[in-house]
């Protein structure tokens, strides 16, 4: 079919509206074909695919690099928290954030210090928590909706962590606390049986994860609850898919995640 011929559904009203309209003829929105990109965007957030593997795969090749950049500190283990620990130079390198890295204008790192981790039983405890929480975040909210939430809970972590003079840190904790946070207003928000079952559950897991972090040393408490607030609120914003279904919103905003991450990348591996 010719393209001046096509039809979408728009991602507003949900009416057939032309391939090729500026805007939507029933409820005005603007460029609801996002320039000829929906449908690619459709399939790459369309729940085709979970976020929930490729952060894990990040993760552990970061963790890997880490090592890798400095085979020496492997052959220096401490405690048990240390145990196949990158080198504090590694890390920094990589991009670990805290008051000395954002000194240097290096603002990037309150991205890159989500994927890096400071030991095996650092990221085995993260990913582990964030295939526990990461299923369920897709499910209520969308691939995309989760990714947002999972960026925007790691900065503001980070954020917070570095207003409070954290200088060295790293780790997906407080992105993961903010995925916690963002199902609490879930189950808050939803209300019934099954949304007072999820705040119930899910708001205890974060009490006992917020109390233990008081226990063990190390722990950026600051990042945790950061992460948690912007978990929470990046959830009340984008809203969730029984009371709003993803749009094209969503999606750029998905898309500008996916884009200032890539970009904190390359810009970790080239300082």
């Amino acid at each position: 079919m010719p393209d001046n011929l096509g039809a979408i559904i728009c991602p507003n009203c949900k009416k057939l509206i032309s391939a090729n309209s500026a805007q939507c003829i029933y409820c005005g929105m603007k460029n609801p074909n996002l320039w000829g990109l929906s449908g690619y965007l459709k399939k790459l957030f369309g729940g085709t695919i979970s976020l929930i593997p490729i952060i894990t795969i990040v993760c552990v090749v970061y963790y890997a690099l880490s090592l890798l950049i400095d085979l020496s500190a492997i052959m220096h283990p401490g405690g048990i928290f240390d145990f196949l620990g990158p080198s504090s130079r590694s890390l920094f390198r990589l991009g670990a954030t805290g008051t000395f890295a954002m000194s240097l204008g290096k603002w990037w790192t309150v991205i890159t210090a989500v994927y890096l981790h400071g030991g095996a039983l650092h990221i085995f405890f993260n990913l582990y928590w964030l295939r526990q929480l990461g299923p369920p975040l897709e499910e209520f909210f969308g691939v995309a909706r989760t990714l947002i939430i999972f960026t925007v809970a790691g900065i503001l972590g980070y954020i917070v962590s570095n207003f409070f003079g954290i200088q060295f840190t790293i780790g997906a904790s407080g992105a993961n606390f903010g995925l916690l946070g963002a199902l609490v207003y879930y189950g808050r928000r939803r209300g019934g049986t099954f949304g007072a079952h999820i705040y119930r559950e899910v708001g205890q897991w974060a009490i006992v994860l917020f109390i233990s972090g008081f226990l063990f040393p190390g722990i950026n408490n600051y990042a945790h609850a950061g992460g948690f607030v912007g978990g929470y609120a990046a959830a009340a914003l984008v809203g969730f898919a029984e009371i709003k279904p993803e749009n094209h919103f969503h999606l750029l905003l998905a898309l500008t995640c996916i884009g200032v991450t890539v970009l904190a990348f390359v810009l970790a591996l080239l300082s």
